[in-house]
């Protein structure tokens, strides 16, 4: 069971922690790509539609509280984090990720939702069978590049809707009074003359 919520409100998404908030106190929440445990170090790298953030968790001058609970986290949890953005050191910089130069220095973790081990990883450049990938959709659908075309569909759609807008088309739908149930049943019953 996850832990509640009560208290934090994301401050920003992962990717938008960037070198000009050094210093700050961020909220940051996502799932876990991977968690990596040095020992008395554990990076979590934390995942939302915008991208990775790394997330520092130091045995020395964390909590025993917060270490031990980092300790538990799996990859595909979700996560809520409180912590203190800061740069990473010359030998840490990551060139591949935008978020690269830093990391949040956590001082509060919530496990808001326990995942399961996924039947793969969630994540680009993988192979795997279709029927899979279909089969868990949920999943599939919260890699980068399948996260990218929902992004410019939703792009595509919001432009066509506005041009027609403002050529004074009107959108309409269609409400059903029936439910299908009930148009089945009375195309399954002889007219009467």
């Amino acid at each position: 069971m996850g832990e509640a919520l009560t208290g934090l409100k994301r401050s920003c998404m992962c990717c938008d922690v960037n070198e000009s908030m050094i210093g700050q106190e961020v909220t940051v929440m996502g799932w876990v790509q991977r968690r990596r445990d040095l020992g008395q170090l554990i990076f979590i790298a934390l995942r939302d539609k915008t991208g990775l953030v790394q997330i520092a968790i130091d045995g020395k001058t964390a909590e025993k509280d917060l270490f031990a609970k980092a300790e538990t986290v799996r990859s595909e949890y979700v996560l809520a984090v409180k912590g203190l953005v800061a740069a990473r050191e010359e030998g840490n910089i990551n060139p591949n990720m935008k978020t690269g130069k830093i990391e949040i220095i956590a001082k509060e973790l919530r496990i808001l939702s326990e995942s399961e081990t996924t039947p793969f990883q969630i994540e680009d450049n993988i192979t795997v069978k279709d029927d899979l990938r279909l089969k868990y959709r949920y999943l599939d659908l919260r890699r980068p590049s399948q996260l990218k075309n929902l992004v410019l569909r939703h792009k595509v759609v919001q432009v066509m809707r506005n041009f027609l807008d403002k050529e004074g088309f009107l959108r309409l739908s269609r409400t059903f009074s029936r439910t299908p149930r009930q148009f089945l049943w009375s195309a399954s019953v002889p007219a009467a003359v």
